[in-house]
Order: C-alpha cells, then sequence, then structure tokens
C-alpha cells in the first residue's frame, strides 16, 4: 500500500495509546468511533460520538453548581475479545506479543490491525482486524476479525459486547465534573441479533445500538444484563488456516428522521445490513467519490499522508452526510472529549475549503448558525443590543455554553473564565456567508438575514466616544488577555481584529443588501454603518498596530524564563502572576487581519479610517506579534503560515510543517489524545488553496490566481468546484493553469465542454495505443502531467475546451472521438472539428 495513503502505529505504547485512538477514529459525519481496541482494558478511551447529541448536568466545583453541555459518549459497540484454551480473555498488555500494528487506510477509511502473540501454553497466534464505520449507509459500523494459530489447533473462545457502561471520561482535567450522561439502560436479543438502548438524562434522546454477528456458526443467545448484552461463540481453528468472524452494527438515535423507533430501527437496519465485504465495497466506493472532490497533490510522501491525514479527519467529521444534520463545527471533532464538543469559530478555518468542494456541506454549517438566530438575537436583546450575538462556545441549542470556571492542571485551581466576551464569533459567521457566496455565486435569503443581523450586533457594539466610535468589554482572538491589570471587570477595548472586521463587515453589509431586496436596512441604519465604517478607532504604537487600547503599557516578558512554554496562561497564573500583565499573546490576534484580508483589502480600510499607513506597517506588525506569541493554540502556526508567506517563505514553511504534524506528533504534549484540532486541518488545507496558490475568489464570479510556492514544493494540484463548475488547478514555481491551459483569471463564463464519463479511459487507451507516458503527452499537449491524470482517473464531466483540442493532436485523434464520437455531438464552441492528422508524427 502507499506509505501517502497509510498511518501507521508500530508496536504497543500505553502511553500513547491515547493519542493513536484519536487519530486512528472512523467516522462518517453522522457519527464516529475513536481508535480504541476492541478488548476491554485498563489503557483504553473508548469514545463513539453522535453529531448533535449533546445533554447538560449539573456538577460542584469548589463548592458552587455550575452547568456544563456535553457532546456524549454513547454506547461502546467495539468490544469483541478472545482466548485460546486454558487462558484468560486476550489483553494485550497482559500477554507476550510477537507482533503489534495498527495501520489506518486513509484512501479507503479503514483501520487494520494485525496482532501476534504466544499465550502461556506457547500456542502463537496471528489475528487481523479489520474495521470500517460506514460512509455509504451512515447508520452502519462493522469489525471483522481473521483468527490464524500458526502451531496449534484447537478452539478460540470469542465474546462480542455492546457496552452501555460508558460516560465522558476522556478528559482528564473535567474528571471532577460528571460525566454519567446516559441512564435508562434496556438490552435484549431477537432472532439471533442483540441490541442495547439507553437515553440522555436531560435532553432525553435515546440512542440504539443492534449488532449481528457473522461467524458461519451459531452462537450463544445473547446474554442481556442491565447495561450490556453479550454473546460468546467458538472459532475450531486447525494449523494454519485463517477463520474469520464479522460483527455489524446499527446505531440509531431518536433525531433520526425515519424509524418507528431508535431499537427497531437499529435491529431493523442490521438486520438488512449487507456481510462485511459488501459493506467494504459500498464503504471503499464512498470515498473514492469524496476523495475525487477533496483530491490535493502535493510532492513528497510524508508530506502527502499529513495532507491526506487532515482532509480524511475533516470529511470524517463533516461529510456531506453532515449536510442532512442540524450541526455545526466542533472544535475537536467527533474524536474526542476536549471542549465538551462544542462549536467555536473553527468554521471560519474549515468552511473556505469545504464552499470550494463540498458547498452542500457548508450550507449545512450555515443553516446551523441560522437555526439558532432567534436564540442569538434574545442574547443580543437582554445585553442590551441590536441584531444577533452569537456565543463563543455553542452546542445543542444555540445559547452560551462556555463555562463560568477553568481548571489550570498546573496549580490545581479552579479560576473565572471569561472567553465568552469573544464577540468575534459572530465575524466568522459572517466570513464564511461572504466566503460560500464567492465560491458558489448563491446568496439565500436567510444567509443574507444572518450576515445583515450580525452586521447589525456590531454596529450596536460601537458607541461613539469624541470623534470615534469604540467597540469596549470585549476579547479579541489572544485569550491570553481578559481583562486590564487589577481591574475589577473583564474585557478590553477596542481590540484591533474586532474593530477592522467590523468595519469590513459594515461595509460588506451593503453588498449582501442589495443581493436581498426584501431585507434591505433602512436608511438611517445604513447611514450610521456608513459612518462606523469611516470613523471606527484604531491604536497604534510603536509603529505597529495596537492589539487593544493600552496594549502599549503592559510589561515585556522575560521570554527567556518560559521559553518553550506555549501555555503561558497557566504557567504565570501557577507561578503567582497574571498574564494579562504582559505583551503576551497564545495565539495570533492583531495578525489575524492579515489572514483573512489581503494587504490591499488592510491598508485600504485602515486609510479609509483617515490612519495614513506608513511603509512597513504591515511587515512591522507581523514581526512585532510574532516576538511575542507562544503558539499556545494549534491555530496559531497556521496564521502565521499564512502571514509570513510572502515576506518570509522559510519561517512560513517551518509554521506549516509544525501545524500539518502538530496533531500527528502531538506538538501541545498531550491534547490530541483529546480530540484532533479540526480548525488547524482545516485552515492548513485552505492555506494550500488560499495562501500558497494565492487563490483569490472575487464578487464578479472571477478566481484570481497568484502562487507563490514555499521553496520545498514542485507542484501544488487540485480540483474545486465554483460556481458549480469543477475546474483543475495546478502550479508549480514557473506558472499556474487552469484546467490545463496557464493563466491567471478565470471566469465561470469561459468556453469548457461536457464529456460523457469515458473521456478518462478514452484519453489513456489512445495514450497507450501509441505506447506514451503520462509526461510525454502532457508535455506535448502544454499542460501538466497532474491535470492529465485528473482527466484520466477522475473521469470529469466537463473539459477546458482548448485543452481538449490541444490533447486530441498529441494523441493523433480528433475532439469528437475522445468525447465519444457519434452522430449529433455538437463540437466544442468556437474551434470547430480538428482533423486527424496524417502526416507522419515526430516526436
Amino acid at each position: 500500500m502507499d506509505d501517502a495513503w497509510t498511518l501507521v502505529h508500530d508496536g504497543l505504547d500505553l502511553s500513547r495509546e491515547g493519542l493513536r485512538e484519536a487519530l486512528c477514529t472512523l467516522g462518517n459525519g453522522r457519527f464516529a468511533t475513536r481508535g480504541a481496541t476492541p478488548e476491554v482494558n485498563g489503557s483504553r478511551t473508548p469514545g463513539t460520538y453522535a453529531a448533535g447529541i449533546y445533554n447538560r448536568l449539573d456538577s460542584v466545583v469548589a463548592g458552587r453548581t455550575v452547568t456544563n453541555e456535553d457532546m456524549v459518549n454513547l454506547p461502546d459497540w467495539l468490544p469483541l475479545t478472545f482466548a485460546t484454551p486454558g487462558s484468560e480473555w486476550f489483553r494485550p498488555e497482559r500477554v507476550a506479543l510477537l507482533a503489534y500494528r495498527h495501520e489506518l487506510d486513509l484512501r479507503h477509511g479503514v483501520l487494520v490491525r494485525e496482532v501476534r502473540w504466544c499465550d502461556g501454553h506457547g500456542r502463537t497466534t496471528r489475528v487481523r482486524q479489520r474495521r470500517l464505520v460506514s460512509m455509504a449507509d451512515p447508520y452502519l459500523a462493522a469489525l471483522e476479525t481473521t483468527f490464524t494459530a500458526e502451531n496449534w489447533s484447537g478452539p478460540m473462545r470469542v465474546r462480542a459486547t455492546l457496552d452501555g457502561r460508558v460516560s465522558n471520561r476522556g478528559v482528564a482535567r473535567y474528571r471532577g465534573l460528571r460525566g454519567d450522561h446516559l441512564t435508562g439502560h434496556a438490552t435484549g436479543a431477537e432472532d439471533g441479533l442483540a441490541w442495547l438502548t439507553a437515553r440522555t438524562r436531560c435532553s432525553r434522546v435515546t440512542v440504539a445500538l443492534a449488532a449481528r454477528i457473522d461467524a458461519g456458526i451459531p452462537g450463544s443467545r445473547p446474554s442481556p444484563a442491565a447495561d450490556q448484552v453479550s454473546s460468546e461463540h467458538v472459532l475450531h481453528l486447525a494449523c494454519g488456516e485463517p477463520v474469520t468472524i464479522a460483527k455489524i452494527v446499527a446505531l440509531t438515535t431518536s433525531r433520526d428522521p425515519t424509524g418507528h423507533d431508535p431499537r427497531s430501527s437499529a435491529v431493523g437496519r442490521v438486520r438488512r445490513a449487507p456481510s462485511f465485504e459488501d459493506l467494504l465495497a459500498g464503504h471503499a466506493a464512498a470515498w473514492e467519490r469524496l476523495w475525487r472532490r477533496a483530491r490535493l497533490d502535493v510532492d513528497g510522501t510524508r508530506l502527502s499522508r499529513a495532507v491526506h491525514v487532515h482532509v480524511f479527519h475533516l470529511l470524517q467529521t463533516l461529510s456531506p452526510h453532515t449536510a442532512e444534520l442540524d450541526v455545526g463545527v466542533p472544535a475537536r471533532g467527533l474524536h474526542g472529549e476536549a471542549y465538551r464538543g462544542h462549536v467555536f469559530w473553527d468554521e471560519m478555518f474549515v468552511q473556505p475549503w469545504l464552499s470550494l468542494r463540498f458547498p452542500e456541506t457548508s450550507l449545512g454549517l450555515l443553516r446551523y448558525r441560522w437555526r439558532r438566530l432567534p436564540q442569538a438575537r434574545a442574547a443580543a436583546r437582554e445585553a442590551g443590543y441590536e441584531g444577533a450575538m452569537f456565543p463563543w462556545q455553542s452546542g445543542s441549542e444555540g445559547g452560551e455554553e462556555t463555562p463560568t470556571a477553568h481548571l489550570n492542571p498546573a496549580s490545581g485551581r479552579w479560576l473565572p473564565d471569561h472567553s465568552r466576551l469573544q464577540r468575534h464569533v459572530g465575524l466568522a459567521i459572517a466570513y464564511n456567508v461572504w466566503q460560500y457566496y464567492l465560491a458558489t455565486g448563491s446568496m439565500p435569503p436567510w444567509c443574507a438575514e444572518l450576515f445583515l443581523d450580525i452586521a447589525r450586533f456590531f454596529a450596536s457594539l460601537a458607541t461613539l466616544h469624541g470623534d470615534r466610535y469604540e467597540i469596549r468589554g470585549v476579547m479579541g482572538p489572544d485569550e491570553y488577555q481578559a481583562a486590564y491589570p487589577g481591574a475589577a471587570t473583564p474585557g478590553l477595548a477596542n481590540n484591533a481584529y474586532t474593530n477592522i472586521m467590523t468595519v469590513w463587515l459594515l461595509m460588506h453589509a451593503r453588498e449582501i443588501a442589495a443581493l436581498a431586496p426584501e431585507l434591505v436596512p433602512t436608511a438611517a441604519e445604513r447611514a450610521r454603518w456608513d459612518d462606523i465604517s469611516r470613523r471606527m478607532r484604531v491604536d497604534f504604537h510603536d509603529g505597529v498596530i495596537s492589539q487593544f487600547t493600552g496594549y502599549a503599557d503592559l510589561l515585556e516578558l522575560d521570554w527567556a524564563r518560559y521559553r518553550g512554554v506555549r501555555r503561558l496562561d497557566r504557567a504565570l497564573e501557577a507561578d503567582g502572576d497574571d498574564v494579562n500583565r504582559y505583551k503576551a499573546s497564545k495565539q495570533a490576534d492583531t495578525l489575524m487581519l492579515c489572514y483573512l484580508l489581503t494587504a490591499d483589502e488592510l491598508t485600504g480600510i485602515l486609510e479609509r479610517l483617515g490612519y495614513p499607513v506608513q511603509p512597513g506597517l504591515i511587515p512591522r506588525t507581523v514581526s512585532y506579534y510574532l516576538d511575542r506569541t507562544s503558539h499556545g493554540s494549534t491555530l496559531s502556526a497556521v496564521v502565521h503560515a499564512w502571514v509570513l508567506a510572502r515576506s518570509n517563505r522559510a519561517q512560513s514553511w517551518r509554521f506549516f510543517i509544525e501545524a500539518l504534524n502538530g496533531d500527528i506528533e502531538d506538538v501541545q504534549g498531550g491534547t490530541t489524545a483529546e480530540g484532533i484540532h479540526l480548525g488547524a486541518m482545516g485552515g492548513t488545507l485552505d492555506l494550500l488553496q488560499r495562501c500558497y496558490l494565492g487563490l483569490e475568489l472575487r464578487p464578479d464570479g472571477r478566481l484570481r490566481l497568484d502562487p507563490l510556492l514555499p521553496g520545498r514544493f514542485g507542484v501544488l494540484s487540485m480540483p474545486i468546484l465554483h460556481h458549480g463548475r469543477q475546474i483543475f488547478i495546478d502550479a508549480d514555481h514557473d506558472e499556474v493553469r487552469v484546467n490545463g491551459v496557464a493563466r491567471r483569471t478565470y471566469t465561470p463564463e469561459e468556453v469548457i465542454t461536457a464529456g460523457d464519463g469515458d473521456l478518462g479511459r478514452r484519453i489513456t487507451r489512445c495514450r497507450e495505443r501509441l505506447g506514451l507516458t503520462r509526461e510525454l503527452v502532457a508535455e506535448r499537449a502544454d499542460m501538466s502531467s497532474g491535470y492529465l491524470s485528473y482527466l484520466e482517473e477522475e473521469n470529469p464531466g466537463t473539459v477546458d475546451a482548448g485543452a481538449l483540442h490541444r490533447l486530441s493532436d498529441a494523441l493523433r485523434t480528433t475532439v469528437d472521438e475522445l468525447l465519444g464520437g457519434g452522430a449529433g455531438r455538437p463540437a466544442p464552441p468556437g474551434h470547430g472539428r480538428c482533423a486527424m492528422r496524417t502526416a507522419p508524427w515526430r516526436w
């Protein structure tokens, strides 16, 4: 198998099992299961999470009652263990392991485990397991186990279980909080099928699992207990002959749109489910379709593998199945319980990539926000503002789910949490509405309503002080800076990111209103928005943009003392100090402006506000804050790689590699085990397309490409879906090509022609008949080999007409023949028929 498509974990390292489990999570956008071992042992952290299933519990913390809403850890469908004669049930940490390996097949979405062990009687057995969470049928999952006795023959006992004895215990610092979200367990058996149901305590969502065991021989009748149900099977192994058992599982909930009830639905689905091999075939085919749209080619096996890992986990959390659900973008995916499964602002890093490949999924995520518009409007009214105020942490209902206290593991103290003051989450939602419009050319009225209500909120946040509008009492993206030193109340004044992006928001609100005439704001409202967008306050100091008013008065930190410490807030608090006293950032804050806006956009806004932009302002600002950032968030490396791409390519590359390997190598030191960082993964993919490729989407429907690849890149290639048309972009250090044609701009009106699904096969047949390599044909057709590979392998429905004519010449055939021939097929417009050459060819 190509190493670029395989993530391997060799050996058993109990200290890193949590990391491996998170990275080996399998999901389909509806639910996901961590890569925990099927046999129960003390080192595993099982987790199955369904998108949008939350529950609320009260806990007593530091003498007071706090309420937290969590994404619920659902009953465990995985448990399956085995025993050789006279031995205990297999546990990898208790036996003599001869081989132990996990391989995650990223192309097909399959986790493979290979185990070889010797029991206490000298018997050596090989076990191979394959696991999937079906991307074809989002209700099904399966585990296949194949045993091979290498030096013995005899019975192998197997026990399969559905286990409801789970709780939210996946994050150590949350273990002082309640995690017993499930209650009302029931189990049973029906026609040899086992089932288990449970209900969330507060939200009252019923969850059902049903399992079928395919072993070729009858097993014991499932034995129901109060909160688990098991069946035992005896497989007769002959030396050297493999024997297979498969566990097919269905997971349903009371939130599903169809089904009489979850239990009968789960039982019916698992009864009708095909064999493991057929499930695998449909699942692999579904992944193949996803990869056609998500293809992103870079040079080098290690780099390609890391990119594939990011695409893979993004699509396992946010697949086309997600579009049908009422869910947002959980910051840690469906991979663990960190941040309690809440939705923050990570969608801003994820959706620009999705909108150009899976716009229906991106639209579904925007709909999650729109459905919570009434709650956001109520929150704004309650706080004394207009429009819609979205919460920093969102869950099931759209209320503010940010905890009021958090535990500092470095000191063991519970501290106030003021991060709910990050009002800028609304700016992220509006930004994604705009990006969706640029990618698709579509602005549903409800999207315009969402955008305009966010604009109303930020306009009402701005109050006139002297001759400038100010926004006070907020936090920016830098979560270290929550208050002024010694202040009685939290919040900062005139955070530059919030203020400047508010100006951006109000400027674009005019364009959004023009797309939805029935929602046009009043003349007075439009006039005030315009006034704010010309007189918003921004502070400066030392020739750079100030992060907020008063930032210049903060102390400089002794960075040598805290070298390598990513979470300065925790370290300083443990030392009896306060990070609010220092010019120190957790992650990019002011520099987020350079991430979201081009240099021209940023300087244009500052000039609109009447601030003279001195030469070198942006690079000075980048350098200033880079020197004062601890990178305590995985998002920080993404943003810094972006903002340095044009000024310091070597440093940009280092940050990009850190972001790319952030979860794979667990650079934050233990956090990946609690769930992958979805925003950072989406951000690296968006960085490749919009930053390194220089892809700029314009309101007039044009694409502008201005690539500047890092020196270590060879070729960067990808298909995107722009205004309903799939186009292929690839670039190297010399030029950029769209559909095989060198160009810097592209418009949806450009001539392309339709294929019939067999174009790729015809190209391959012609090329092989002539005995030509892809590289040679691509050279003769004046296109990249990546684009030719795309045509041959993906069979696109449309292709650039000019490229098709050049290709027909290179292959000594005609356009009609490549398009399938046949009478009545019109030639691509503007070209006429490309005649078959009769003169000898010279290569």
